[in-house]
């Protein structure tokens, strides 16, 4: 699989991600560290700046898919999850490939709230 086919199908999973319930964003997984080098790097003007957010790399055992999404805090996170792997194994099905693994990191991202609605601690 070339460099644009991958940021084509990376591009295609972040669209599918986004749209699943639950959803609130897609964004870069990985350290901290990995996310300053990759800053540093886009400051510099490097083109690594551009890459896309889902990280997709073919193997032997099929497509490794790697994202970390925002779900609702309000929302069941198992829910959120499986209708992401299916949207995920879709895209993949439809491009003829199967997926190998995926990592997908949840980060829990609040709902404003409604007036005199109280937050839970």
């Amino acid at each position: 699989m070339s460099k644009e086919e991958r940021a084509g199908l990376a591009r295609r999973i972040e669209a599918a991600l986004r749209a699943c319930s639950g959803v609130r964003g897609v964004y870069r997984s990985g350290s901290l560290v990995s996310h300053l080098l990759r800053a540093g790097a886009s400051a510099w003007g490097n083109e690594r700046g551009v890459e896309p957010i889902v990280s997709v790399a073919a193997g032997a055992d099929g497509v490794a898919v790697e994202a970390a999404i925002g779900v609702d805090g309000r929302v069941r996170s198992v829910a959120t999850l499986r209708h992401a792997r299916d949207a995920v194994d879709a895209v993949l099905r439809a491009g003829g490939l199967r997926r190998g693994s995926l990592t997908l990191t949840v980060a829990y991202v609040q709902s404003p709230t409604e007036l005199g609605e109280r937050r839970r601690p």
